[in-house]
């Protein structure tokens, strides 16, 4: 039996090149602030579209989604907390901890930094 000719290797799919440093740094600030703006689907879409054009966007897309899931459920759950009065401040406290999370979050990959918001359930990775 004959083996096969050598194939070449494949090249890299011309749908997803590599970003640029600065483009990623860029895109991954602006998946922070589309958290603020647009809760998780601002993440949501910047993840799913720009996660294989580079690590670091993937790692920031991936960490803002997760985070923005994390305040969703914390929302959900504040909202049958409301009857006993607990839940409108449960919900305050994560809204202004979510905007300033996403703000410094936005900060560092501006500045090229690697950044996991912190107490968020990983559920994309």
């Amino acid at each position: 039996m004959t083996t096969p000719p050598p194939q070449p290797p494949v090249p890299p799919s011309p749908y997803a090149p590599p970003m640029r440093p600065e483009d990623e740094k860029t895109w991954a600030s602006l998946t922070h602030v589309s958290g603020i703006l647009f809760a998780f689907l601002g993440p949501l879409v910047v993840y799913l579209v720009m996660r294989d054009r580079g690590p670091f966007i993937r790692a920031h897309s991936a960490g803002a989604l997760n985070f923005q899931l994390t305040i969703l459920i914390v929302a959900l759950v504040s909202i049958p907390l409301a009857f006993i009065g607990i839940g409108f401040l449960l919900l305050l406290v994560a809204g202004i901890f979510a905007l300033v999370i996403e703000i410094v979050a936005a900060v560092k990959a501006s500045q090229g930094q690697w950044y996991t918001p912190p107490l968020s359930i990983r559920f994309v990775s």
